[in-house]
């Protein structure tokens, strides 16, 4: 799994202008499932995502994560992570997972945030989607399950 987490003073997701999430401060979310992607990696993924310290302490340091916060988390589902563009100028899709699976340890991932406690929105899977997204700092983290040079 990939994701792209970005702290945000806002966030919003519109499907056919019809507003289907926001959130205030805290962090969007950009998810994307991978083929060989397993139940334990969007479990591990969003424990990761929520536990990340990547909000200022009382001396403005990134010390504090979604938790300490009570922040929120708007997640959307961005198949387009899993292209590789290391050929050529079009992007391959292989490795993303088929859209059920997909689906799947998406929902799962979403489940896992909000059983830690923290107000999810979403946006509609397999949706074209217009995310808004509030940028704060800018910080903007990128997340890896298994993460990169991980052992299988």
């Amino acid at each position: 799994m990939k994701a792209v987490v970005q702290r945000v003073t806002r966030g919003a997701v519109r499907v056919d202008e019809e507003t289907v999430g926001t959130i205030g401060r805290g962090l969007v979310v950009l998810l994307g499932v991978l083929e060989n992607d397993r139940d334990g990696d969007a479990d591990r993924l969003a424990e990761r995502t929520a536990k990340l310290r990547i909000f200022p302490d009382q001396e403005g340091k990134m010390n504090r994560s979604l938790l300490d916060t009570g922040g929120e988390a708007l997640v959307v589902s961005q198949f387009t992570l899993a292209g590789d563009a290391r050929r050529g100028h079009r992007p391959s899709f292989v490795k993303a997972a088929p859209p059920e699976k997909a689906e799947a340890l998406y929902e799962r991932f979403v489940a896992q945030v909000r059983a830690l406690g923290v107000r999810v929105a979403t946006g509609r899977f397999r949706a074209m989607m217009a995310v808004e997204i509030q940028g704060d700092g800018p910080v903007t983290i990128l997340l890896d399950e298994p993460p990169e040079g991980a052992g299988p």
